[in-house]
């Protein structure tokens, strides 16, 4: 799904000396696919030149939580991180490790509902079987003898 495709929203949040994290998270009996694409993190009005440290915090493959830092910012060198669109499952937490801020995340909030997905899918089995057809068989190249 793109970044503006229909199902996505704006996503934005400030972590401050005041408000040191912020959760996202979906409501567990939602049975839409929820992913946060993280597209800037950014010092914003009134920082400091300090170091501020942003950390991501999830689970692991072995639903471990673990703490990441995604961004290390100061006013003087690098006030803002471009993110790519980081993706992310839902619940994450963002945390300011360290530093005041006020430090400002932005990207999309991605929802794929179930009907949508099993369309999708029905339509990339599709186009998987006329892609094949129309893929030459490989033929291994006949080595040609010098004549001496």
């Amino acid at each position: 799904m793109e970044p503006h495709a229909p199902g996505s929203v704006l996503f934005g949040c400030e972590l401050t000396a005041s408000t040191k994290s912020y959760t996202f998270q979906v409501d567990e009996e939602d049975d839409s696919d929820h992913v946060l694409a993280l597209s800037v993190v950014c010092l914003t009005e009134g920082a400091k030149d300090e170091c501020n440290v942003v950390e991501v915090v999830g689970r692991n493959h072995e639903n471990q939580e673990i703490a990441v830092p995604v961004a290390n910012l100061k006013l003087s060198c690098q006030p803002l991180l471009s993110l790519d669109n980081f993706k992310l499952q839902p619940p994450v937490t963002f945390r300011l490790a360290a530093g005041s801020g006020p430090v400002h995340l932005a990207g999309w909030h991605q929802i794929t509902h179930r009907e949508d997905i099993s369309f999708e899918d029905d339509n990339d089995e599709d186009m998987s079987e006329e892609e094949e057809e129309e893929i030459a068989p490989i033929v291994p190249a006949k080595k040609e003898r010098r004549k001496q």
